[in-house]
């Protein structure tokens, strides 16, 4: 797993490769809780790189979501390769995350 992040004026962008499970869920969540912390009000998902996501992955995710909207902001997600939008889609993630096809287009929306 490989995570990268990058903040453009309010939105925290995470860039995910790999596989999105329990070994790693720990180390997802610390590094987007550090930087809500800094004032980051929006986060944006890029899951290009991502070919697989377990529960623990999902509860993580959603953690994030509950808490960028308690603060006001919202989490967008894109470039979501199919087997995990399927799984974003059963979760019922989908329904509360808006996604896009690309980086620009989920930033632009903001």
């Amino acid at each position: 797993m490989n995570i990268s992040t990058q903040i453009r004026q309010d939105v925290l962008i995470v860039r995910v490769e790999g596989e999105l499970d329990m070994h790693v869920a720990d180390e997802f969540r610390q590094r987007i809780d550090t930087a809500l912390e800094s004032g980051v009000r929006h986060v944006l998902l890029n899951l290009k790189g991502v070919t697989f996501v377990d529960s623990s992955g999902l509860g993580v995710i959603l953690g994030r979501y509950k808490k960028v909207s308690a603060a006001g902001g919202r989490m967008l997600a894109a470039n979501i390769r199919p087997q995990v939008a399927r799984v974003f889609e059963l979760s019922g993630l989908l329904k509360i995350i808006r996604t896009f096809g690309t980086e620009a287009e989920a930033l632009n929306s903001l």
